[in-house]
C-alpha cells in the first residue's frame, strides 16, 4: 500500500488543467490508481483526483459506498472501487442538487454546493475499456467535485468571492494548527 502526499490549497498543482492519458492502461497508470485508491481510504476520502496528489492526469477514483469513521480498518474500506481515466460528462439533467462538499485539499472546510443532480459520463476504466455511466444523487455529485479537479477547479470556486476567502482563511487557520497530524497523515508508506 502506498499513501501519497495530498496536496492543499492553494498548492499551483491544484489549479492547473490536467493531461489526458494517451496510449492505454499501462501498469504504471494501474500503480497510480490503486495508490490513489490506498491515498483515498487512507485519508477518510470518497474520491480523488489525480492533480491532488500531484500528478497532472486526467484520472479519478471514487468509492462512496465504503463505510468511513475512524474506527474503520483500510481494508475493510474498500467496497467499491471505481477508476475513471480521461472522463467526459456527455449530458446533465437541469435538475439540480445542493450537497454539502468538503475536499481532501481544503481540509476542515465545507460548503452548499449546487450541481446537476444526474449526469452521464463517458470513462476508460481500470481494465482500459470504454465505458459509460448514468449517475445521480452523491455519486453525480462526487464525479463532478472529482472531474473539477481535473480542469484545476476546487469547490471552493464554485462559492461567492466573499465566501470563498472566508474558507480559505479559515483553511489557513485549519492548516497552521494542524500542520503536525497533517505531516504525519501524508507520510509514503
Amino acid at each position: 500500500m502506498a499513501v501519497l502526499k495530498v496536496y492543499v490549497a492553494p498548492h499551483p498543482v491544484l489549479k492547473k488543467k490536467a493531461e489526458p492519458v494517451k496510449g492505454g492502461v499501462t501498469p504504471a497508470l494501474r500503480k497510480l490508481m490503486d495508490d490513489m485508491l490506498d491515498t483515498m481510504y487512507a485519508t477518510d476520502g470518497i474520491g480523488l483526483a489525480a492533480p491532488q496528489v500531484g500528478e497532472s492526469k486526467r484520472i479519478l477514483v471514487l468509492d462512496i459506498d465504503q463505510p468511513r469513521g475512524e474506527d474503520i480498518k483500510l481494508e475493510d474500506r474498500r467496497t467499491k472501487p471505481q477508476c475513471f481515466m480521461n472522463p467526459e460528462i456527455v449530458w446533465s439533467s437541469e435538475d439540480l442538487r445542493v450537497y454539502n462538499e468538503g475536499c481532501l485539499s481544503v481540509p476542515g472546510q465545507y460548503a452548499d454546493v449546487v450541481r446537476p443532480d444526474k449526469i452521464r459520463v463517458k470513462y476508460i476504466d481500470y481494465d482500459g475499456k470504454d465505458q459509460e455511466m448514468e449517475a445521480d444523487g452523491l455519486l453525480a455529485t462526487c464525479l463532478q467535485h472529482e472531474m473539477d479537479h481535473l480542469d484545476g477547479i476546487l469547490f471552493i470556486d464554485h462559492l461567492s468571492t466573499l465566501k470563498r476567502d472566508i474558507l480559505m482563511r479559515k483553511l489557513k487557520k485549519y492548516t497552521k494548527e494542524n500542520v503536525e497530524d497533517m505531516a504525519e497523515s501524508h507520510v509514503l508508506l
